[in-house]
């Protein structure tokens, strides 16, 4: 199952793109991106994409690891980076939910430029020697979240919930960072973790005396997915092809996905960057795409144009020039756009609050749902 709108037609008829539109691209000699920790999925392809650049344009792309979300958004908002490979902490983040409802952040109008939906899975994935064969079975186990990560906390409570467990059932084990994390997978002090099935430290767990195994979600499931997006809406039914614990062709993984790494800047970004930027990731698409099995993600018919987060103006214009961006999409995205100004205006409203710590969170909570239920949107936190 696909996320998204389909591009396969459209990805036929607009081949010529990845190279006619290349020539003007004008990048400065030296750009960064935030990504995930060394090692990761999201990591290693960000490396792979600038090395590409570098053979083409010349460009020095430094690619700074980020253990937590926050950690990868601050160098985004202070301009040590002009971009981060990011993942569902971007919709925390426009959302100003979490981590982010505290008041030195607040809600973000981060955007995106493109994303990646590869032929892998995003869940939790178990050390097989624990014998767990469904969420269900993780009942009284140990789980590792990762302190700062929303996207990853939730992202568990949203998988296990498919098994009908909350965070109650199992023993909760915090780390400092996603690779802290799959270290303990690996040395034996959990027996479950969130990560994409071709993350590099499934690997290594995968290769360790204790192995791996994804647990299903089945897309029939109709009540178990409805557990599971009520918790992360973000998450759809997606069946994997590529990763750790033999999931392959032959045995695929009926598992969930959204789109990883999602490359964002922010709204205010220079857009003669922004342009160049996503003409040159996706003109560069041909001499990249072998680097890593995951890259295929980035392809014109993976792309997700409809998503929760809204994407950047120049990235539209880009879009449209290779007549791949619909009316429908124009609609969804403004649709986006005015949910961040929504919640630009009512985060504007809390400034003169006399609060801080829990009480400030719990009180912007309340502006926020009042203000998007106003606008006749879907609060969802």
């Amino acid at each position: 199952m696909k996320i998204g709108t389909s591009l396969c037609a459209v990805a036929a008829a607009f081949a010529f793109s990845t190279a006619a539109f290349a020539d003007d691209v004008k990048l400065p000699g030296t750009l960064a991106w935030s990504a995930y920790n060394t090692g990761t999925t999201g990591y290693n392809q960000s490396v792979a994409i600038g090395k590409a650049l570098k053979d083409k344009y010349g460009v020095d792309l430094r690619v700074v690891p980020g253990k937590n979300d926050i950690s990868r958004m601050g160098p985004l908002r202070s301009d040590k980076v002009q971009f981060v490979a990011n993942g569902a902490g971007t919709f925390y983040a426009s959302e100003g939910v979490f981590n982010f409802a505290v008041p030195n952040w607040g809600p973000q109008k981060v955007q995106l430029l493109m994303s990646a939906t590869s032929d892998a899975n995003l869940s939790v994935g178990v050390a097989a020697d624990t014998g767990v064969k469904t969420f269900q079975d993780l009942k009284g186990k140990r789980v590792g979240v990762v302190r700062s990560s929303p996207a990853l906390t939730v992202g568990t409570q949203a998988i296990i919930a498919f098994g009908g467990l909350t965070f109650d059932d199992v023993e909760v084990v915090e780390f400092g960072g996603y690779g802290a994390m799959w270290k303990g997978m690996v040395s034996g002090q959990i027996d479950a973790a969130f990560a994409s099935t071709v993350s590099g430290p499934t690997k290594q767990l995968e290769a360790s005396p204790r192995g791996i195994y994804w647990p299903p979600t089945p897309a029939a499931d109709k009540e178990g997915w409805a557990r599971i997006q009520n918790i992360a809406p973000y998450f759809v039914p997606h069946t994997a092809i590529l990763g750790t614990g033999n999931i392959s062709k032959e045995t695929p993984h009926d598992g969930a996905a959204y789109p990883y790494p999602i490359l964002i800047t922010r709204a205010d970004q220079d857009p003669d960057l922004v342009y160049s930027m996503v003409k040159a990731v996706h003109s560069e698409y041909d001499n990249y795409k072998d680097a890593l099995p995951a890259m295929t993600g980035w392809a014109i018919e993976n792309q997700t144009f409809e998503w929760a987060v809204p994407y950047h103006m120049s990235a539209v214009k880009y879009w449209k020039e290779i007549g791949v961006w619909t009316d429908d999409m124009e609609a969804h995205n403004n649709l986006m756009i005015k949910r961040q100004d929504v919640l630009a205006d009512a985060w504007a409203t809390m400034k003169d609050k006399d609060l801080d710590g829990d009480a400030f969170k719990e009180e912007w909570m309340k502006v926020r749902a009042a203000a998007l239920k106003a606008a006749d949107m879907n609060p969802i936190f």
